[in-house]
């Protein structure tokens, strides 16, 4: 018997679906993954480009899945085994993340931008769960599975929830959303992220914007006040009557402003006006775009009810995440992982961060990056564009990795090259050889750069010898 509480039943799960249920069962949690799947857990065959869940029922079963949302009979199963036979098991899902939603009580919250949006999701997280029971999108659960998962997830208790939605396409975001229906919507920034896809930044703005049309009745919209996209989202709000728009940034007038930063040694202090308080508050990450993001999450508790000190209490708590800002050393080398993703708005921000690291001499600031994709005809442009970027933050050297990275490899003073090479597995061998003690290496590209096979390569280096 699980310890945890009950989530979905036979009856309940079919009711939500429309299935039909197989057998009399409880279940304590869903999964889509029998490597994270826990005993209890209601297993959901989901069917991909490259890979069909049903293909691993009989495995989910034989883990202790409570039963298995499936489209078809699995092969080796048994006939009577527990389960929920549906038309399609994405459609599946979403019945159940629709009906968690439409049975709790909880205050939501969603999430959307071109950056900043998992770290801004987990700062609310922390925040919220000072207040009450929190649901929370995984990871960066953010496209058409992860928002029902996450939903699907959600306790009959829960008191809040917060969901990360993306998109690289116009119209995802308005289905997800829809799914939601937040209380709350906070657009993070707007920057070219899969341009490609978009052709302007404009576009970009009003697909984002998107997020504001699953607002629940008299719902806020808070917006990035510095952004030069802040008129058009405000604009979009009021199109669709929603009262609420609140904002974030340096302006004077912005409801939540970012007054002062000072950076310490493991993280910052923040000085903030905030609904109309002035408050002072530690964040265990440093970065300006940490503090943007900081003030944009305590606004979005203070609109959800959560006590303005309490809510920036928490925030002492909070560390970088692991791709995301988060740092360790290796044989006297401070290395700032930034692997998990990159545009030009969170490649600005995490070069910005390297220039305000302090280096003792004789260390260097080391700048190791990989292609920003999604980016279309503007790319080779965008990736020159970062040769500013470096140099306001006194890179001494960088190291280049991607066909996109030529751009700016040409654009680059010859004093600052390291190595270009097409690939990050190459690239590493020649960062991890130039390395000296004291140095600080920022790493940072789009996820299929692999620029975390630098960061592995950076942690298995062996500490320099004198």
């Amino acid at each position: 018997m699980s310890t945890r509480a009950s989530l979905w039943t036979a009856e309940e799960a079919a009711q939500a679906t429309g299935g039909n249920a197989i057998g009399r069962w409880t279940a304590y949690g869903v999964s889509i993954d029998t490597r994270s799947l826990q005993a209890g857990d209601l297993f959901v065959a989901l069917k991909g480009e490259s890979r069909d869940g049903h293909a691993f029922v009989a495995d989910a079963l034989n883990k202790g899945a409570a039963a298995a949302l499936v489209s078809r009979p699995p092969e080796n199963v048994a006939a009577g085994a527990p389960g929920l036979l549906v038309a399609d098991t994405q459609t599946g899902l979403e019945g159940l993340g629709r009906a968690a939603r439409a049975r709790t009580r909880a205050k939501i919250a969603a999430v959307t931008g071109s950056a900043g949006k998992t770290t801004t999701k987990e700062m609310l997280r922390l925040i919220l769960a000072a207040a009450g029971r929190v649901a929370a999108s995984a990871a960066s659960y953010n496209n058409q599975w992860g928002v029902p998962l996450s939903l699907a997830r959600m306790a009959r208790d829960n008191a809040y929830g917060i969901f990360e939605i993306g998109m690289n396409h116009a119209g995802e975001i308005r289905s997800l959303v829809r799914q939601v229906r937040p209380h709350v919507a906070l657009i993070t920034t707007i920057a070219p992220a899969h341009l490609e896809y978009f052709g302007s930044v404009d576009a970009i703005a009003d697909a984002k914007a998107e997020i504001f049309e699953g607002l629940e009745p008299g719902g806020a919209a808070i917006l990035p006040a510095d952004n030069p996209q802040y008129e058009r989202l405000k604009r979009r709000a009021q199109e669709l009557s929603i009262k609420r728009v609140a904002s974030f940034g340096t302006r004077p007038g912005t409801d939540a402003r970012l007054v002062s930063v000072e950076s310490q040694h493991h993280g910052q202090v923040v000085v903030a006006d905030i609904g109309g308080k002035h408050i002072r508050f530690a964040v265990g990450a440093v970065g300006s775009h940490i503090a943007m993001n900081a003030i944009a999450s305590l606004l979005a508790a203070q609109l959800l009810g959560v006590e303005i000190e309490l809510a920036a209490a928490a925030l002492a708590n909070f560390t970088a995440l692991k791709g995301r800002g988060s740092r360790f050393t290796s044989g006297g080398i401070e290395i700032i992982d930034e692997s998990y993703n990159a545009n030009p708005a969170s490649m600005a921000a995490a070069l910005d961060l390297l220039g305000q690291t302090p280096v003792k001499s004789p260390g260097r600031r080391i700048a190791v990056l990989g292609d920003m994709l999604e980016l279309g005809k503007d790319g080779a442009e965008l990736h020159r564009a970062l040769a500013q970027h470096l140099a306001e933050a006194h890179a001494n050297i960088v190291f280049l990795c991607g066909p996109q990275m030529a751009s700016l490899w040409e654009a680059l003073p010859a004093n600052t090259r390291g190595a270009y090479r097409e690939r990050s597995a190459e690239l590493a061998i020649d960062v991890v050889r130039s390395l000296q003690t004291g140095d600080v290496v920022l790493v940072k590209g789009s996820f299929a750069s692999n620029m975390a096979a630098i960061i592995e390569a950076l942690r298995k280096r062996e500490p320099a010898t004198a």
